[in-house]
């Protein structure tokens, strides 16, 4: 028993020590780079798409090695041009280098997932009332202050707001057929 225990704890310093380097904690990237980072793998994306979405900043979280960046979406996005958005950001994360770690097909919040070559976590989610969430999680880096993002958002920044609202602002295309459910103009 005793020999299996320390098996068991050796197996685990070296997941450990490998998770480390794995995603980057033995690396020269602080906690302030890999934010900075994130917002240039959203930036990227969101220029992609044509015609443009309208976004703000959702909240960035700081975790024990590790930031979360977001973008909320809102513009209004149809039911009819969801999976549009979704094959859209797919091909270009795909065409970037990104691997793809899970879709969810759910016809009311579908989603894709995926991971960057050094380790960023990505994701595209579909939610209430059509609103399109992304979000970076960063790799484990070395322990840094964060500071908000630079990126210049092209929709209010709801400063204040408890909750950001639903997607409010309509685009001819991205809206197109967006039903009362969409919470889209006819």
């Amino acid at each position: 028993m005793k020999r299996f225990m320390r098996l068991v704890v050796i197996a685990f310093c070296f997941a450990s020590t490998l998770a480390g380097c794995v995603y980057g904690r033995d690396s020269d990237m602080d906690m302030q780079a890999a934010a900075e980072r994130s917002d240039e793998i959203l930036d990227s994306v969101l220029k992609e798409i044509r015609p443009e979405l309208r976004w703000t900043h959702g909240p960035t979280t700081v975790g024990m090695c590790d930031v979360t960046r977001r973008r909320v979406v809102m513009t209004n996005i149809s039911a009819e041009r969801r999976g549009s958005l979704l094959g859209l950001v797919d091909r270009y994360w795909r065409k970037s280098g990104y691997r793809m770690t899970a879709i969810n097909n759910d016809a009311k919040f579908p989603a894709i997932y995926a991971r960057t070559q050094s380790g960023f976590e990505v994701s595209l989610r579909i939610g209430g009332k059509g609103q399109a969430f992304f979000q970076v999680d960063t790799p484990c880096v070395q322990e840094s202050e964060v500071l908000d993002s630079t990126s210049q958002a092209t929709a209010p920044l709801y400063e204040g707001m408890e909750l950001i609202p639903r997607p409010n602002i309509h685009s001819d295309f991205w809206s197109a057929g967006a039903s009362e459910e969409a919470g889209g103009r006819s």
